[in-house]
């Protein structure tokens, strides 16, 4: 058992609180940077798709598991970034540049967004949210001139300097060197006065407003930076599948993404790479198991939908913490045996029913 005696207000909120933080999260960043000579190309393919959705993930986390906004459209921020990507980079522009301007339109339409939303919390915002999913689908679709409509659009690998980075690993290093730039930036946005302003919300908007927080200026906020953490996703997805269509940024794509951070874990930005790792892997699984299943069930087209269903079903009764809530409460078994009570996370659960989330 660790105990862990703070005398400063900096030590509270440092990133590494102990030197255990330093040594297994520098032995995972020890493990991602060697992965390209360990892992077989096809795992390593795998890998980035995980560090894309983890990036965007990151967006939704902080607009949903810290400041309470739920979104069932965000897929919507995800093409935004992808097309104003493959746009500019089709008329010449460098990578850099036209990662930026998406991360940048991105988070513009995110305000256009979260004004409306200002004005509607609970299910009302995931209507409206859901109305700007299908708003902005319809939009690729129809205008063809610049999204390619239904045909589609095509990209090139990124480009550095006059060196592309056709191959796997290459790629894979750009994605890892974002998604850590994107974590440190949420992580020291969180123990900043805005992300504790963000947290204040999500526990309850008269308290915040009591206190002297603006929410609409917060809420706002928040729409913004998440969509610019999607848009920074949607250039990288498109780069990674070098085609992109309408169909790809659908309703579908955005409860997969809401239910990639219901299941790694609302409010905590492990949730976020833990989900992704869960939404990529998944499927995996289920294509090897269809072999030990009957023909009835295993050649089911519907059988992915299902298992999604059933597993979210049951994060939603038993585990509503998510993966790292069920980490959580396996580390602190491991640190108190043998003296563990059965019901020392009850107060958590019923915390879960509070005012918090809703």
């Amino acid at each position: 058992m660790r105990f862990v005696f703070k005398t400063s207000y900096a030590q509270d909120i440092r990133l590494a609180k102990h030197g255990g933080y330093t040594f297994w999260y520098g032995l995972l960043l020890v493990a991602l940077v060697t992965a390209p000579w360990i892992a077989p190309e096809y795992w390593l393919a795998q890998l980035t798709f995980v560090l894309i959705y983890a990036i965007v993930g990151l967006g939704l986390m902080l607009l949903a598991g810290f400041t309470g906004q739920f979104s069932l459209g965000h897929a919507a921020f995800l093409g935004v970034g992808a097309y104003t990507q493959a746009v500019l980079t089709g008329m010449g522009w460098p990578f850099m540049l036209s990662i930026a301007c998406a991360a940048g339109l991105s988070a513009a339409v995110g305000v256009v967004v979260g004004l409306p939303a200002l004005r509607v919390k609970g299910i009302y915002l995931g209507m409206a949210t859901l109305s700007f999913g299908f708003i902005v689908e319809e939009v690729f679709a129809r205008w063809e001139s610049v999204t390619g409509g239904n045909a589609g659009k095509h990209l090139s690998p990124p480009e550095f300097w006059g060196w592309k980075l056709e191959s796997t690993e290459s790629f894979y290093a750009l994605c890892l060197v974002i998604a850590v730039a994107c974590t440190l930036g949420i992580l020291n946005l969180l123990r900043s006065p805005t992300g504790r302003a963000f947290v204040a919300i999500r526990d309850s908007e008269i308290s915040a407003q009591s206190m002297g927080i603006h929410l609409a200026y917060y809420k706002t906020l928040s729409f913004s930076l998440s969509a610019a953490l999607a848009g920074i996703g949607g250039a990288l997805y498109a780069h990674k599948l070098q085609f992109i269509s309408p169909d790809q940024f659908s309703i579908l794509q955005s409860i997969d993404l809401l239910l990639m951070i219901v299941i790694g874990g609302l409010g905590s930005v492990h949730g976020a790479f833990l989900g992704a790792l869960f939404l990529i892997a998944m499927p995996q699984v289920i294509s090897l198991g269809k072999d030990w299943l009957p023909d009835a069930i295993g050649q089911a087209p519907g059988l992915q939908a299902v298992v999604y269903g059933v597993v979210l079903v049951a994060f939603v009764l038993f585990e509503p913490m998510g993966l790292y809530g069920r980490w959580l409460k396996v580390r602190t078994w491991l640190q108190m045996f043998p003296f563990y009570r059965q019901g020392m996370f009850k107060r958590q659960k019923s915390f879960q029913k509070s005012d918090r989330l809703k």
